[in-house]
């Protein structure tokens, strides 16, 4: 197991480039099953889950050249389908979430698939309704027996309409690559419309597919037999991006994140500004400015500021844990209210040991009172629990006095490459320790 040992108190300053989208990566790596021929991926993120469904990829025999660590050339001419059905697989499909996003190509093109229970984050419960409900209308068939699969067969997908129960980006994800090869139209109401989805379908696009209403929440599919190789760059990763204002402003520090691509970003700068943090926009970069004080602002009314997740356009909840750590040197005072996952908020412990005034209402609220650099929090040792409280934890640990020591760091690594590295180039005093 490493750790992080940190000493807080140092400003960031710099500049920074985020690396490839998590989530993208993980629905366009699973796309490129679609097809036999050769499919090249730039902007890939190395971190532990996308390098583990690339290695998942290898195992099934599907091609790959890696020229360079940011960038993959597969080719799924020759994939063996008996090894999803080994105990190998399973094992190591269980421990990755993104493993559930190789269902839909498979069914597409091969008409059979096995899901694993679901690995990743201990967030909460994390249901797979939404992808198995949305395959069986297509014409799939599934079974559970008890060996830790799902298995679905689908000897002749049929487009069809459906209504989905949540507007689910990985479930809209998959039920979009199982209809792109489908029999006839499908179309999916209530599909989730984030950037992420709008990357998927125009690469499927590119590929020979047909699918309109891409950005809407009615997705058109228009089935076709063959899909072609293509070419595909990852957005960057909005939940980094996130990251970086947090760190910048938490730590007095002043950071241009380079190459943010603003017009992806949705709410998120304007939730960042509800804080009361400076953002200048310099083309596709984006400026925090050193603040002495960062105020959090209030409704029309007076009322106290709240911040929730909601599905695109609405704020995603992976930066939730990001804005409630923000919010501690803040002026003002802010509810936190995490509607997805009812274990996201159990971080919030090792902040207030740290000194943060937070309280903790239930599972899914917290409201932050925040310490207008009246104290600054004090470096303690704790655990990260999760992707992104871990990085809610470091932004602490960044901006507290003297030293912090931050175990189970390989649940950051899983979301952000090379994190300790390019922080220190910003002057961030981190150290990776082994033990």
């Amino acid at each position: 197991m490493h750790s992080f040992e940190v000493t807080g108190g140092n400003k960031l300053r710099g500049e920074i480039i985020p690396q490839g989208a998590k989530n993208e990566a993980l629905q366009i790596i699973s796309a490129v099953l679609l097809t036999p021929e050769e499919v090249t991926v730039t902007n890939i993120p190395d971190i532990l889950d996308v390098n583990l469904l690339i290695e998942l990829l290898g195992e099934m025999d599907v091609q790959i050249n890696r020229p360079q660590r940011d960038t993959c050339i597969f080719k799924a001419d020759n994939v063996n389908i008996d090894y999803l059905h080994s105990e190998t697989y399973r094992k190591k499909s269980g421990r990755l979430r993104g493993s559930v996003m190789l269902a839909g190509p498979l069914l597409a093109r091969f008409r059979k698939a096995f899901i694993p229970k679901p690995g990743g984050d201990k967030i909460g419960r994390r249901r797979l309704d939404t992808h198995i409900i949305g395959f069986e209308k297509l014409g799939a068939k599934f079974t559970y027996n008890n060996d830790g699969f799902f298995h679905l067969e689908a000897p002749n997908l049929k487009g069809t309409h459906m209504l989905l129960d949540e507007p689910s980006v990985t479930g809209t994800a998959n039920i979009v690559m199982a209809a792109a090869m489908a029999q006839g139209i499908t179309s999916i109401y209530n599909a989730a419309c984030e950037p992420y989805i709008q990357q998927l379908c125009s690469m499927i696009n590119r590929m020979g597919g047909k699918i309109t209403g891409v950005g809407s929440n009615m997705l058109t599919i228009d089935g076709v037999k063959y899909l072609g190789g293509t070419s595909h760059r990852m957005l960057p990763d909005m939940i980094e991006i996130g990251s970086f204002i947090g760190m910048a402003a938490m730590t007095q520090g002043d950071v241009v994140i380079k190459d943010a691509r603003i017009d992806q970003l949705g709410i998120i700068p304007e939730k960042f500004r509800q804080l009361g943090i400076n953002l200048e926009f310099n083309g596709d970069d984006i400026h925090v400015p050193e603040q002495e004080l960062y105020e959090i602002h209030r409704y029309l009314d007076g009322g106290v500021l709240t911040v929730y997740d909601n599905p695109w356009p609405g704020f995603t909840p992976d930066l939730l844990s990001i804005v409630l750590v923000t919010a501690i040197q803040a002026s003002g005072s802010v509810l936190i209210h995490q509607k997805m996952f009812e274990s996201r908020l159990f971080f919030v412990d090792k902040l207030i040991d740290m000194g943060a005034q937070i309280i903790l209402c239930d599972p899914h609220r917290a409201v932050v009172i925040g310490l207008e650099r009246q104290q600054q929090l004090r470096g303690i040792t704790m655990s990260s629990p999760d992707i992104r409280a871990g990085v809610s934890l470091l932004i602490a640990a960044l901006s507290a006095e003297g030293k912090s020591t931050i175990q189970n760091i390989e649940q950051i690594d899983r979301g952000y490459q090379y994190i300790d590295e390019r922080l220190k180039k910003l002057g961030a005093n981190i150290q990776r320790v082994e033990g």
